[in-house]
């Protein structure tokens, strides 16, 4: 007890975001977790491109951390990207740079669910008006057409018949933006949110849109209601944060008739929410998992720290060593690194030859 309480208090962390409530909150959490928790400004960072990457928080170099988590809205996603990139080998992330770029964007959001066999709507994305206009003679109505970007359910729109898909579709024209088309899944306006952190489901919630509404978003006016998905749907939340790259992030479902049906991921989700109604800590428990990530991380690379170590004791064996002398009154100190090359210990008897400038230390 005494070490994790140490171990605790030497691990710093820091939080990378536009200073949302949520990010309040997990802060708070992370206090009983770590040595030390800044909350730093995502609009305040810098990533210099050059030779070497390098990040800058107010035009300083950024301090260093055991465990860095970036939050971020979509219009940030190159700037998030990047500076994941800058930072993963020097401190645990909780979310891989390439999740920031396709998370924040449906279509690729879409191709990762596909590539790794999770369920989800059938959607179709179109190169021009005139292609979208077959698609839309031959699709089983209702159905969903909604942008690439948007989060709390913004930018997506219900058509229930040709005729209403073909004056969204016009407007669409007008604003010359990539859009899908995607199956409507009927669930009389419910959805379910997943918490995911690590390979569990830590907290769940049924969302119902308001009357006329079809969006379940709580943003939108929807109502949520505690839920814990059964172990099926469980795992097909955490194979599609595996599938993005995340391993702290929400993941929306859909109960179609077929099985659970993955339609969004966010990984800056909203904390207070679900929170508030299912009455779990969601911070507390978000904050536990990044505290020991980042002690395995600080272990992992303080392991390899001590290979590259002995590797250098391996290159100086038969070697000189140039160094100055530890003289400790009239006696000489030798470094450590003689020690453990010469593999030499107290127990053993040694032959010193001695000449002017010059002493050998021999195994007897």
């Amino acid at each position: 007890m005494k070490q994790d309480n140490e171990e605790k208090r030497s691990l710093r962390a820091a939080i990378i975001s536009l200073g949302s409530k949520s990010s309040e909150m997990l802060a708070e959490a992370m206090k009983n977790h770590f040595k030390e928790v800044d909350m730093i400004d995502l609009r305040n960072i810098e990533v210099n491109l050059s030779k070497q990457l390098e990040v800058l928080y107010n035009g300083e170099v950024l301090l260093k951390y055991d465990c860095i988590y970036i939050k971020g809205p979509y219009k940030y996603a190159q700037l998030l990207n990047s500076l994941a990139s800058s930072l993963w080998d020097k401190a645990y992330l909780p979310i891989l740079p390439k999740a920031y770029i396709s998370a924040h964007d449906k279509i690729y959001t879409q191709i990762d669910i596909q590539q790794n066999n999770i369920p989800m709507p059938t959607t179709y994305l179109t190169a021009t008006i005139a292609a979208a206009r077959k698609i839309l003679k031959k699709v089983n109505y209702p159905i969903i057409m909604k942008f690439p970007q948007g989060t709390q359910g913004k930018g997506v729109m219900y058509a229930d018949s040709f005729a209403s898909a073909s004056s969204i579709l016009d407007a669409l024209d007008t604003l010359k933006q990539p859009f899908l088309i995607q199956e409507y899944i009927e669930t009389s306006g419910v959805d379910i949110r997943a918490i995911v952190v690590g390979e569990k489901v830590v907290a769940g919630m049924k969302r119902t849109a308001e009357i006329g509404e079809k969006r379940a978003n709580i943003h939108a006016g929807g109502m949520g209601d505690a839920f814990m998905p059964d172990a099926h749907t469980r795992k097909v939340a955490v194979k599609a944060a595996k599938a993005i790259g995340a391993e702290v992030c929400a993941v929306d479902i859909l109960e179609d008739v077929k099985g659970p049906t993955v339609i969004e991921i966010n990984i800056s989700p909203g904390l207070q929410g679900i929170t508030e109604t299912t009455e779990i800590d969601v911070s507390d428990k978000i904050a536990k998992f990044l505290h020991d990530k980042a002690k395995e991380h600080r272990q992992k690379k303080t392991k390899n720290e001590a290979k590259e170590i002995m590797k250098d004791i391996n290159m100086a064996e038969g070697q000189g060593i140039i160094t100055q002398l530890d003289l400790r009154g009239n006696r000489i100190l030798l470094p450590e690194l003689v020690t453990k090359i010469s593999g030499l210990d107290e127990n053993q008897e040694v032959v010193l030859s001695l000449k002017k400038g010059q002493v050998t230390i021999k195994k007897f």
